[in-house]
Formats: C-alpha cells, sequence, structure tokens
C-alpha cells in the first residue's frame, strides 16, 4: 500500500505513520508499506510490515520494519541496525552482526517495535573499504585502527536519516536496543527522546573477540564481558 505524502495514518500494529519532526529536521513521509512473511534460517518466522521513504538526508533506501505491537504504556522498542552483508547475509563469525539482526527481530517481535534496516555497511565507509580494513586488521590492526589507516573515519555514521524515519512513523520517544552510546547520543541530538537504553546480547567467536573488544575500548560500547575490556 502506497501512502499519501504527509499523510498521518495509525498501523494494525498501533504505530502510526506519516510525517513530523522537531524543527530543523528536514521531514520524510512513508513511501510504501507492505506486509513481508519473514524466515531465519534457524527456522524462526514472524510477520512484519516494511516501510520505505521519501525524502531521507542522505538519499539511501534505508528500511523500516515493523514488528509486533507495542503496548499502550511503553514506548516501542527500536533498533538501529546498520547493515552488513558479510554478517547478515553470509554469517561471518569477524563481527556479531548477524546474531544481533536475529536477536533483534525476536526482540522487538515480542515488544512490539520498529527495526531500521540502514544501509551503512562497513560503519558507513562501504563493503569495499570495509574489506580492506579486514586485510589491516589481519596484520594486527584492530576495527578503527585499520579504518584510521586507510585514511578513513573510525565510524563514519550519521543518524539523521534515522530519526526521520522515526518521526515519519510517529515515533518520538523509544527504547534504544544497543550497546553503542554514540546512537542514544545522536537520536537525542536529533530531537527523539531515548527513554532507555536496552542493551543487546553477546556474540562471541573465535574470530570476532578482537572486534568486541575494540568497540569497548575505542568507543565504550557496554559490553558486560570483563575479557574484552583487559589490558
Amino acid at each position: 500500500m502506497r501512502d499519501e505524502r504527509g499523510a498521518n495514518t495509525t498501523s494494525d500494529s498501533g504505530i502510526p505513520t506519516g510525517t513530523g519532526g522537531p524543527t530543523g529536521l528536514p521531514a520524510a513521509s512513508v513511501r510504501t508499506r507492505v506486509t513481508v512473511p519473514l524466515r531465519f534460517g534457524d527456522g524462526y518466522t514472524v510477520t512484519a510490515d516494511l516501510v520505505t521513504f521519501h525524502g531521507l538526508a542522505d538519499g539511501q533506501e534505508h528500511l523500516a520494519v515493523i514488528l509486533g505491537e507495542p503496548p499502550a504504556d511503553r514506548p516501542p522498542l527500536v533498533r538501529l541496525h546498520s547493515e552488513c552483508l558479510t554478517g547478515d547475509v553470509f554469517g561471518s563469525a569477524r563481527c556479531d552482526c548477524g546474531p544481533q539482526l536475529r536477536e533483534a527481530v525476536e526482540r522487538i517481535a515480542d515488544r512490539g517495535g520498529v527495526l531500521l534496516y540502514l544501509r551503512q555497511e562497513g560503519r558507513g565507509i562501504g563493503l569495499y573499504n570495509k574489506l580492506d580494513a579486514y586485510a589491516l586488521q589481519d596484520q594486527g590492526l584492530d576495527t578503527y585502527e585499520a579504518n584510521a589507516a586507510l585514511g578513513l573515519p573510525e565510524d563514519a555514521r550519521d543518524y539523521t536519516a534515522a530519526a526521520q524515519m522515526l518521526h515519519a512513523l510517529g515515533i518520538g520517544a523509544l527504547d534504544l536496543l544497543s550497546n553503542n552510546p554514540d546512537k542514544a547520543a545522536q537520536l537525542r541530538g536529533l530531537g527523539l527522546t531515548v527513554a532507555q537504553h536496552v542493551p543487546t546480547g553477546v556474540f562471541t567467536t573465535a574470530h570476532n573477540v578482537h572486534y568486541l573488544r575494540a568497540k569497548v575500548v575505542h568507543t565504550q560500547h557496554t559490553l558486560p564481558l570483563t575479557e574484552l575490556t583487559a589490558g
């Protein structure tokens, strides 16, 4: 179904759709909303509404995945998930992205809320650059040092489009499913109320512990594993 630009409607899941946002944030609007049954590799199934948008600030094709029905007395549970082809699609054990995506879908479906699937591969540097950084990590650099060695930002992600998407869905307050304090800080700076910061699970493999430790040390991710923060 295609919504009229600027229309404010309420979905069957109880999450309103339409435009809106604080002064200074360019307004986005819902372009298309379609129901899609999802099935994951472990057999988990859920029905979601996939929502696209007009007017996103960065021009990317970001996607909102609306899951479940939030209770009337609590804000929706929201995750900002940056695209990771290697982890989300191919199951790479070098990161925790695939397991985080799988966990987030089920937790949001149980609680009611939205997963924003953001086209920000490699923390915003792109797939090829991310694989170049992997090659440097194989030589001993951590994930942030590798970006810097390539002349790239440690984290190039900007969440203006995410804020636009949430406002277009009528969401001004949310609980944020994330270990990354920068996501909450940026959303608050863009006029959203992050009522609670909800940590994700911790998904370690023999191949990603160095990567997870770097996230704790460099960007203060809230991963509660002592071995990741040990000097």
